[in-house]
């Protein structure tokens, strides 16, 4: 495959997401599907902002949460986003040059930076309601070839296939991976962008994705079954490596001669589950492009996102790469 500049590239839909602690009641006085990922204009932005309890600004979006966390593990990361000219753009910019990823693409000016306001119930459930903002400007002519060729994963968040602009980035990034000899991985994001895009998604998964990440919601809906084994049997005859999330239940990786079920980590207490599933991506992917073993993988995917389950926001606070050392060894 040749010497590669970066790991893994992660382009996705640059946000600063707004979290803060509400109630399942406020959850349905302001009509939300509790635990869905909404999009939402800016007139909707802002009246959920005024109905929102106090708040914590930090930097999101689904793939620059995985970028931080490929690079907190020690590993180098590259991501591809679009924010505006603002200083929500200022703050995400600093946030992931700061996390040791490489970031070079110019803000837009007269859009605002997307943003994403999370309501997290006591059961550390998150909803998510999204303002794409400037994030939906991203387009082909912001994959640069030579990035994408360099990188070893070129992973990409299912959210980009809602804009049409995103999508052709998307696929442009696809082509560039796969002519180069790289892998691609996507993360099917959310159950209702499932719903969305389920035939495209399907069509990805079989032509173009070598590495699937989902949850056990959109692993389900994708091939619209009730048996979490029945979706496996259909994935991996599909897709060369599928790892699957099952909350408190672990994980279960497999490839088209292997299966592995690894438990959750332990944690002392469950505090926000946003950022769980992009956490545990970026664990599994350092994992695969350093060619540990799928079950390693998989325990690596575990213990990043049970750190960030540990604590409010979709970042690391602790090293990761210190954590899957200690844990590993055990």
């Amino acid at each position: 495959m040749g010497d590669t500049t970066h790991d893994v590239l992660c382009i996705g839909n640059a946000m600063v997401d707004v979290l803060a602690h509400t109630s399942d009641e406020q959850i349905d006085r302001l009509g939300m599907v509790k635990g869905a990922m909404t999009l939402i204009d800016a007139d909707r932005a802002q009246a959920i902002y005024a109905a929102m309890p106090p708040a914590v600004e930090v930097s999101g979006g689904s793939a620059a949460n995985t970028a931080v966390g490929v690079a907190a593990l020690g590993a180098r990361a590259a991501y591809i986003g679009v924010v505006g000219r603002d200083q929500l753009g200022d703050v995400f910019r600093h946030d992931i040059r700061a996390a040791g990823v490489a970031y070079d693409v110019p803000a837009v000016a007269d859009l605002a930076t997307g943003r994403c306001l999370i309501l997290v119930t006591p059961d550390a459930h998150r909803t998510m309601n999204t303002f794409l903002g400037a994030g939906a400007e991203l387009g082909p002519e912001d994959v640069d070839d030579r990035i994408v060729a360099a990188s070893a994963v070129t992973y990409l968040e299912g959210y980009l296939w809602d804009p049409p602009r995103a999508k052709e980035a998307f696929l442009k990034a696809v082509e560039i991976a796969h002519r180069a000899g790289r892998r691609v991985a996507l993360t099917l994001s959310d159950p209702f962008c499932v719903e969305r895009h389920r035939s495209e998604f399907r069509d990805l998964v079989r032509k173009h994705v070598d590495v699937l990440f989902a949850n056990e919601a959109e692993i389900l809906s994708l091939y619209q079954v009730d048996d979490f084994d029945e979706a496996v049997r259909h994935v991996r005859e599909e897709c060369d490596v599928a790892a699957l999330t099952r909350s408190e239940r672990g994980s279960v990786a497999v490839s088209r001669d292997e299966l592995v079920a690894v438990p959750a980590e332990r944690i002392d207490r469950l505090v926000d589950t946003t950022g769980a599933g992009d956490l545990y991506a970026a664990g599994f992917l350092v994992g695969l492009v350093h060619d540990r073993p799928l079950r390693v993988c998989a325990r690596m995917g575990g213990i990043a996102a049970a750190e960030v389950i540990s604590h409010f926001g979709a970042r690391p606070e602790q090293p990761l790469g210190d954590l899957v050392t200690a844990a590993l060894a055990r």
